[in-house]
């Protein structure tokens, strides 16, 4: 999924960029206001653990590669537009240190993957919690088909952008098929870990995960809170 230097040209490259640049701004914005300091400790958490499963890399097709992305369970967690930051430092980080994806294709990366991938998989999971009850396994289903579904819609993000400055000589409608039909399999991948990763900690401490937050907190949970907070 790491689009590589040169492989997207120079002008949709910067048009991502500055679309990126936007969009983070914003998240990051929204973020602070609305971020509680007791959860900056899980969103480093939430960094290193999607930091870990974007190095497990899948070769797709033409140079590019497809792993899981993270950026729906970032969102589920600690919710969307802490998530869109956390997802963009991820890719920073790499890019600067391991060189997984370029850095003119920086903002190209982070539309993709924090953008489309993690607030358009968000999107998706609040849809799936409209229609579901206001249970612990809806919460576990909906972030789990969420994840799988915003794998792929990072995918089109990027064979739109192919699409509109690709320097490959493979035609759209083979990086379409190559692409979408490889991460539909990776995102099953993606939605089982995330579901795997959220039923886990809303086992142990519910009241820290942003998409159960209009669940009744059982009263174990809240005097463990309670007991946590700074008095």
């Amino acid at each position: 999924m790491h689009i590589p230097d040169g492989f997207i040209n120079a002008s949709t490259s910067l048009g991502a960029g500055v679309a990126a640049a936007g969009g983070v701004w914003g998240a990051l914005r929204r973020a602070a206001r609305t971020f509680a300091d007791r959860l900056v400790p899980l969103a480093g958490l939430v960094a290193a653990y999607v930091f870990a499963l974007q190095m497990l890399n899948f070769p797709v097709a033409a140079g590019t590669s497809g792993h899981l992305i993270g950026g729906v369970l970032a969102a589920v967690l600690v919710g969307p537009w802490a998530a869109a930051v956390v997802i963009t430092v991820v890719l920073l980080v790499q890019g600067l240190v391991f060189a997984d994806g370029g850095l003119s294709a920086l903002g190209l990366n982070v539309v993709n993957m924090a953008l489309l991938g993690g607030l358009g998989g968000y999107a998706v999971f609040r849809a799936l919690r409209w229609v579901t009850p206001r249970t612990r396994p809806s919460v576990v289903v909906a972030s789990g088909v969420a994840a799988g579904v915003s794998v792929v819609l990072a995918a089109i993000g990027f064979v739109i952008e192919y699409a509109l400055g690709g320097t490959g000589n493979a035609s759209t409608g083979a990086v379409f098929g190559a692409m979408v039909g490889t991460h539909v399999v990776i995102g099953i991948g993606e939605g089982v870990i995330t579901a795997l990763t959220v039923a886990a900690v809303l086992r142990a401490r519910p009241d820290l995960v942003h998409g159960a937050a209009d669940l009744p907190v059982e009263a174990p949970v809240r005097r463990a809170a309670a007991a946590a907070s700074p008095r």
